[in-house]
């Protein structure tokens, strides 16, 4: 390729274009509808959850209060990607430009990442409260939990700002469309003219970083957490531990397989379908999960609930 074509192709357009979803999808306009139902059942899900964390007093603990963090991530999470793809696919327009790609992936890495570290907050917490409940008020106060919380964001920032001016510096002079429904690191690198595999060498490295330290945290603490319950002598504490700890670690199996798969395995175990597949499991369905699997599993959540429908109803027949 001559100097001239390659400022073409280099200078022509700064816009992406976001194959997506629907390309893929026999019937577009079906699959636009669903993912248009789970987004909503996600953001009101989510934002119904905070709200109850919020406001009933039972539910100021710090165990809820990271419950409430992990939602408000995955209210933002979904929402940097979703209303994207849905508003392209009803205007008929799939392009993104440089400026809105790089900001929509800073958002992106830098949300995974914080979700990493919270749910290793959130093992840290279930540890402290089962194997240490008498220096729990201590060991994981108001103040505590807001370093934590806080320490969660930044290092998922630190992902964001790390990644995201170096992939968006590449030159790209190739073709522009991302096998992707939003600009996710690896489908951008792969329209990249230079060699990223120094690049793809350390993101990788990075990832396994980002990975490994909330895994250990996360693995031992529930290896002291089972041997704490496998030494309770009630049945009932037992039974409440587990029911306490095995939503957690739903989620954790769920996030945690989707990222070690896009950001771990070789590329040879990628294909653009399979990538979009995964992207839409922990991008788009589980920030659905994630308030099923903490409401309607948990007693004083759903009491709450309750309680926040009959002040409703209580307040319509006043009206009427």
């Amino acid at each position: 390729m001559d100097n001239t074509n390659w400022m073409v192709n280099q200078t022509g357009g700064s816009d992406f274009i976001l194959m997506g979803l629907f390309s893929q999808s026999k019937y577009p306009a079906m699959l636009c509808v669903v993912i248009f139902v789970v987004f909503l059942m996600a953001f009101f899900g989510n934002a119904v959850l905070i709200l109850l964390i919020c406001s009933d007093v039972r539910l100021h603990a710090p165990m809820y209060f990271f419950i409430s963090q992990l939602s408000l991530m995955d209210i933002v999470y979904i929402s940097i990607t979703v209303p994207k793809m849905l508003m392209d696919q009803v205007m008929g327009v799939n392009k993104i430009s440089a400026p809105e790609c790089g900001i929509q992936m800073f958002l992106y890495l830098t949300l995974v990442g914080s979700e990493f570290f919270l749910l290793a907050a959130m093992a840290y917490d279930r540890y402290v409260a089962i194997c240490h409940p008498l220096r729990y008020p201590v060991l994981v106060n108001h103040r505590v939990c807001l370093f934590l919380a806080s320490g969660c964001w930044f290092l998922g920032s630190v992902d964001g700002f790390m990644l995201t001016p170096v992939t968006m510096t590449f030159p790209f002079c190739r073709s522009r469309e991302i096998q992707h429904f939003f600009c996710e690191v690896p489908a951008v690198l792969k329209l990249s003219c230079s060699d990223t595999s120094l690049y793809e060498i350390l993101m990788y490295l990075c990832c396994v970083l980002m990975l490994l330290i909330p895994v250990t945290i996360i693995s031992s603490s529930y290896s002291f957490i089972l041997l704490t319950i496998h030494r309770m002598n009630s049945a009932e504490g037992q039974k409440k531990a587990f029911a306490t700890c095995s939503s957690h670690m739903t989620v954790v199996t769920l996030f945690f397989g989707a990222a070690i798969y896009t950001y771990m395995l070789p590329s040879s175990y990628h294909t653009p379908e399979k990538d979009m597949m995964v992207s839409v499991f922990y991008t788009i369905l589980t920030p659905v999960l994630n308030p099923l699997i903490y409401s309607f599993r948990n007693k004083d959540v759903m009491g709450a609930l309750k309680k926040m429908l009959s002040v409703g109803s209580v307040f319509q027949e006043t009206i009427k």
